[in-house]
């Protein structure tokens, strides 16, 4: 008969953590290598205690605690706000709620955070455990969250890959010793991920099935990857060539996220709306090589595009926004900030195309004037996010022809604008839910 253990909260806690008992603190069950934290295991709390008087003094606490006369689903959904360590925790407090903390209910999502904890030890331990009931794999857990655990190494990953083929979401943000390899096998091994962050995973360049996978599957199946959330912010390596790869393979795309994946040109746009046209979402800021002829490209996506971000990629100019406002007419969110080749030309194509718009950022484009704004007046009136921050041209003037046609605005930013006091106060008047960021010491 195979004995059931349950994880040490040490395992996820800096060594030096302390748990409370009875209002005196106690340090956690681990062991020191070298000052950090390893894995321990532990068996669950015994059924009964054998001396008498331990015994009669766990009987009195227990009559005390009203905790312990909440039914079982009443317990499980307390458990269920509670994150890994702590669920860890409840585990070890008697035998009744270890069994309650082990309900495959709470286990569809691990989150372990922390520049110091052993990740790759906790999560061939956690995995282990939650694989006792069906040996090897972890049907249950769809969600891995490890974001900012720095220690986290392929290692990890291929533990998560090789134990949880239902995997649906993997959030690894922050955690710079990942390779290619290891989030490979994770899409190969995992065919349902849908949700994929490796922002700031500088070593990742791509996005693919390993060659053993590509192998196997039959040419019906196409080789595709199911991953439709795609962020790789500061992956400052991807470039034309690795995003070729990711478009080819992951053709379902609809969120996509390369802020400062400075190595992207317009070529790497050109492949990307080859095969990913159903991307309703799409952030390319601070990649200063787009230009133009990108925005040719992005506008292919047409009433699909509801979210775009090209902040301050410098090449971008009137051109670019005119593409953009004349096919892709169900924009909502759209943040040029920086853009400073956009004038009110192109602010013009914006608002008398892209009616439905809802946020606008076109701060520190000195181009921009009242002019503009009277345009987004008169068309956006569903306008509930407006930021100027640094416009040198605009006026007080502008921003009552906005606040007298935009009254469900919610959000204005000013800062460093030339406005005076009564203009912000017209705004607060005519707009009286809007918050304003400003930075005019008069008003207040």
């Amino acid at each position: 008969m195979r004995t059931l253990s349950t994880p040490s909260p040490a395992l996820i806690c800096p060594q030096n953590s302390h748990s409370f008992q009875n209002g005196r603190g106690s340090s956690t069950s681990s062991s020191s290598v070298t000052g950090e934290t390893v894995a321990m295991v532990h068996s669950p709390p015994p059924t009964r205690l054998t001396h008498p008087l331990i015994r009669l003094a766990s009987r009195q606490q227990k009559e005390q605690a009203n905790i312990d006369r909440l039914p079982d689903h009443s317990m499980i959904q307390i458990f269920s706000f509670l994150p890994t360590n702590q669920l860890c925790r409840c585990a070890r407090v008697c035998r009744r709620w270890y069994n309650l903390a082990w309900d495959p209910r709470l286990w569809r999502t691990i989150r372990l955070t922390g520049e110091t904890i052993n990740v790759d030890r906790a999560l061939k331990v956690l995995t282990r455990r939650l694989c006792q009931d069906t040996p090897n794999v972890c049907l249950m857990l769809e969600t891995v969250i490890v974001s900012g655990c720095r220690r986290l190494t392929d290692r990890g990953l291929y533990t998560i890959a090789q134990c949880c083929p239902e995997l649906r979401r993997l959030e690894v943000s922050g955690c710079y010793n990942i390779s290619n390899e290891a989030v490979f096998d994770v899409v190969s091994l995992c065919p349902n991920l849908e949700h994929l962050d490796v922002s700031g995973c500088s070593k990742v360049t791509c996005i693919s099935l390993t060659r053993e996978a590509s192998i196997k599957l039959s040419p019906l199946h196409g080789k595709q990857i199911s991953i439709r959330y795609l962020d790789m912010t500061d992956c400052f390596v991807l470039e034309d060539e690795g995003l070729h790869t990711i478009a080819a393979h992951c053709t379902q795309l609809t969120h996509l996220y390369l802020r400062r994946c400075v190595r992207i040109t317009d070529e790497g746009l050109r492949y990307l709306m080859i095969y990913c046209t159903s991307i309703k979402e799409l952030s390319v800021s601070d990649c200063r090589f787009v230009s133009d002829f990108g925005m040719r490209e992005i506008a292919k996506l047409e009433s699909r595009l509801r979210y775009l971000s090209i902040a301050h990629c410098g090449r971008i100019t009137d051109v670019g926004i005119r593409y953009i406002a004349k096919y892709c007419s169900k924009l909502r969110y759209l943040n040029a900030r920086g853009c400073e080749g956009i004038t009110d030309h192109g602010v013009e194509y914006l608002a008398k195309n892209c009616t439905k718009l809802k946020s606008l950022d076109i701060g520190k484009c000195p181009l921009v004037s009242d002019t503009g704004l009277e345009f987004l007046a008169l068309n956006c009136f569903n306008l509930k996010r407006l930021s100027l921050k640094s416009c040198e041209s605009i006026t007080g003037q502008g921003l009552q022809i906005v606040a007298a046609n935009c009254f469900d605005l919610q959000m204005l930013s000013v800062q460093d604008c030339e406005v005076s006091v009564d203009a912000l106060r017209f705004v607060k008047r005519h707009c009286k839910r809007c918050i304003i960021e400003h930075t005019n010491p008069a008003f207040f």
